[in-house]
């Protein structure tokens, strides 16, 4: 491999000679973007408009739209793009990874494919690591945008959402990672279109593109909900349920595998609940916990389909018998079985919404990003992402000296090894700017310093600004700036007066990274543009990387005779702490595989619902979908209770399928039993189908059109979201549990995704059933009107999280302790079914 590159040259530079001939292109229209005057470069941008109108391409217009913005830039800023910076913004513009060194100027080449790019209208997307570069690139690199007659936007975490969608109707719009993430989630919670923030998701520029699509790649953003009564009224509903008789308060369908109030239920329900119509669409939640109370009391049987162990509810495997940890029912019944048998209630799915950044950003139609160390991960990038890295070449030659790490015996012996260096750097004026893993180890060596009367700047990524500015003094005469790996990463070490002169700034690592990108990274903020430099990595046997993957080969090494005191320099020494990282960063990239395998099953369900959703907020006309789903529940219904019933059953399998379709869209008395005794189950399927439609087409006329339409979008808005939410957390509970019982030879992932699939078919049955149910209950005086199922309370993330007040998640009645208990015993609410749930 390495002949042949120095034959034909690597991918990145057979790649970058590609890309020459456009360069020049740029750079011969310079004068003549010079002789324009402002309004006559400004006019360029409606110019090239019109020519993308006409059919020319982004890829037409790329040359003259280039020189535009380094001319705009030059007037602007007073900065003017170099030929490597329009390389990486021609590779941004191809949806690719430019790695460019720090001090490269990226946040500069990012103005190229963004202005170019915004010209159709559709919005780009530029994301960075923290609100704070977020706002400070907007402003800067705005001017140029806004001089050029673009729109700029920015999305901070304390914008509203009448701000976001501004922002992000913007031509271009700069922003973290999490807000872009989180507002994406919401707009797909909303019960609105006009509620929603984001446009189609274009195309995107990620700055530090490998601590984003990588690093935090193992993250899911999650919007939570909390429901402080949701396990309480379980207990409630348990009650009530067990108040009740067979036959005369309840039916059970074992076909339908379903427990129906009688009409005497139903009464004792209205009573108990104090409502006047249980079927009512808005008593949804209140149907929800009796339906799970009644299945869980007369229709789920202790140490057949679950059992009790350790005060926690198992399910049984019906076909093997055995035990599924990690399992549970979904739709709220395994709460409502764990309130019927006195254990622990646990809390109702409260994910309300989750993905992760790897599938987030797959959605643009083109991805780019932009990094100082992304080489090292070019294969993740390839496979997970569809992106290739290409190198481009440094501005100027860099000039710091990399020396060999020195390793040594113990991290004791180690740090005040780095003390020495640094005392001695000192007294030179050179500033050094020490790198550690761990806010812990920065405070360790600082205590270290200030016993030798060392002065010193710790910085710790905690806060963005302050941190900023911190790190842009690194590089004056005399100081020593301790720093985490990542602190101030996006920011600029300038060198002081007099700096060049004592060697530029000196960079100590404390410890080697489980990643070689983020010693890259430190590296790098030295030796930036052709400065001088010099960097140094200090290593013990007993840091955790070289304890748990190479230490042994060195420890024998190190035993032969050597004091604490003494370090070892080699090239053999690297290469064993270079094969240590490969280890891990394969690892890690294994860990991102498989958890993206699981996110891509949960990412395909939710493309689904998301795409059921878009379809009733823009309201598309439902109607031939809801038929369909009442022709779904009529056919599945008859099925389930006919093709088996032998003769001796049949009568009592027509009574059942009757109650049944009666509880579901018929009207009670519509079907005598005799009618369709001796119908073919076609001939059944027909007859109860032509009841609903009738009743449908008498709802729609009372209703009137327009208004039914709306009802349709209400319903099955309501519950898509309850079951969706309902699906999150079953596909949670499943993957905790998968890895316990997929046999060993069974791949995980592909059992996961068996069982994924089932449960997903299961939950848009139920969507369509419970669909036709509520709809063919809802009363033509009282339209249900459109509610969030659920409220957000909170993110996963704190800093630029959206979080919010807690909220309750679900509308159910609330219940004082003194009041009368809502079961019908006439007893306080306190001194009944309140007693365990106070």
């Amino acid at each position: 491999m390495g002949l042949l590159n120095k034959i034909f040259g690597s991918y990145s530079e057979r790649e970058v000679k590609r890309i020459i001939p456009t360069v020049n292109k740029i750079d011969s229209l310079q004068s003549t973007m010079k002789a324009l005057s402002d309004d006559e470069l400004r006019a360029k941008t409606d110019e090239f408009k019109e020519r993308l109108s006409k059919g020319e391409t982004l890829e037409d217009i790329l040359p003259e739209a280039f020189a535009v913005v380094r001319e705009a830039s030059t007037r602007v800023l007073g900065l003017t793009h170099y030929r490597e910076q329009l390389i990486g913004g021609i590779v941004l513009h191809q949806g690719r990874i430019s790695e460019m060194k720090t001090g490269e100027g990226k946040t500069l080449v990012a103005t190229l494919p963004a202005y170019l790019n915004a010209l159709t209208g559709k919005g780009v997307h530029i994301v960075t690591v923290n609100d704070y570069l977020a706002k400070r690139d907007m402003e800067e690199m705005g001017k140029v945008y806004n001089f050029l007659g673009l729109t700029t936007g920015v999305i901070v975490h304390e914008l509203d959402n009448n701000q976001r969608r501004e922002a992000y109707n913007a031509d271009i719009t700069y922003g973290t990672n999490n807000e872009f993430g989180f507002d994406y989630l919401r707009d797909n919670m909303v019960i609105y279109a006009e509620e929603r923030v984001q446009r189609k998701l274009n195309f995107c520029i990620v700055d530090e593109v490998d601590s984003i699509l990588i690093d935090e790649a193992r993250t899911p953003l999650i919007i939570s909900g909390a429901g402080e009564k949701s396990t309480e009224f379980y207990k409630v509903a348990d009650f009530f349920a067990k108040t009740l008789k067979e036959e005369e308060d309840y039916t059970k369908d074992e076909k339908a595998n379903a427990v129906m109030l009688t009409d005497s239920g139903v009464a004792k329900a209205e009573k108990a609940f104090h409502i006047d119509n249980y079927a009512d669409a808005e008593n949804m939640e209140l149907q929800h916990y009796v339906t799970q109370a009644l299945k869980a009391n007369y229709m789920m049987k202790a140490d057949k389909d679950y059992m009790v162990k350790d005060g926690e509810v198992i399910i049984v495997d019906e076909f093997t018998g055995r035990l599924m940890e990690g399992r549970r029912y979904s739709d709220g019944l395994h709460q409502a079985i764990e309130a019927k048998e006195g254990v622990k209630v646990e809390r109702e799915s409260k994910t309300l919404a989750t993905i992760t950044f790897q599938n987030y950003f797959r959605m643009y139609n083109k991805l780019s990003g932009m990094t100082g160390t992304a080489l090292t991960e070019e294969n993740e990038f390839r496979e997970i992402y569809g992106l290739d890295v290409i190198v481009v070449p440094t501005h100027r030659p860099v000039k710091r000296k990399d020396l060999p790490d020195l390793v040594y015996k113990t991290i004791d012996a180690k740090f005040n090894a780095v003390a020495d260096d640094i005392a001695k750097t000192h007294k030179t004026g050179q500033p050094i700017l020490v790198g550690t893993t761990s806010i812990e180890k920065s405070e360790y060596l600082s205590s270290i310093l200030k016993k030798r009367g060392i002065k010193h700047q710790v910085l710790n990524a905690k806060y963005h600004e302050k941190e900023a500015e911190i790190i842009s003094h690194a590089g004056e005469y005399g100081s020593v700036t301790i720093a985490t790996n990542m602190a101030g990463r996006g920011t600029d070490i300038k060198l002081g007066e007099g700096v060049v002169e004592v060697g530029g700034l000196k960079i100590i690592g404390t410890e080697r990274h489980e990643s070689r990108r983020i010693d890259n990274q430190l590296r790098g903020r030295s030796g930036r543009q052709g400065d001088p430099g010099e960097s140094r990595f200090y290593v013990a046997l007993d840091d955790d990387l070289m304890r748990i993957f190479g230490g042994e080969r060195l420890k024998v090494i190190m035993d032969k005779g050597l004091e604490d005191s003494d370090a070892i320099e080699s090239k053999m020494v690297s290469k064993a702490i270079e094969n240590a990282q490969k280890k891990v960063e394969g690892n890690n990239f294994d860990i991102r595989k498989t958890l993206l395998g699981y996110d891509d099953v949960m990412n395909q369900q939710r493309e689904v619902i998301y795409k059921q959703r878009t379809e009733v907020l823009e309201g598309e006309d439902l109607k031939n979908q809801i038929q369909s789903m009442v022709e779904y529940a009529v056919n599945s219904a008859v099925d389930e209770h006919l093709t088996h019933s032998e003769d001796e059953d049949h009568g009592k399998a027509i009574e059942n399928l009757i109650d049944y379709c009666e509880d579901l869209c018929i009207p009670e008395g519509a079907i005598d039993k005799e009618e369709i005794e001796n119908l073919t189950n076609e001939q059944v399927k027909d007859k109860i189908l032509g009841i609903a439609k009738d009743l449908y087409a008498a709802k729609e006329e009372a209703f009137g059109s327009e208004q039914m339409r709306e009802v349709e979008r209400v319903i099955l808005l309501k519950v898509v979201d309850s079951k969706w939410m309902d699906n999150i957390d079953n596909m949670d509970h499943l993957k905790q549990g998968i890895g316990l019982r997929a046999y060993k030879q069974q791949d995980p992932i592909q059992a996961y995704q068996f069982e994924g699939s089932a449960m997903f078919d299961e939950m848009i049955k139920n969507i369509k059933i419970d669909t036709v149910k509520f709809l063919y209950h809802v009363q033509v005086e009282h339209a249900p009107e459109r509610e969030r199922i659920v409220k957000e309370t909170s993110t996963n993330y704190g800093e630029g999280s959206g979080e919010t007040k807690k909220t309750p998640v679900k509308k159910e009645p609330k219940v004082g302790r003194n009041d009368p208990c809502p079961c019908g015993s006439g007893k306080k609410y306190k001194n009944c079914c309140g007693r365990e749930a106070l």
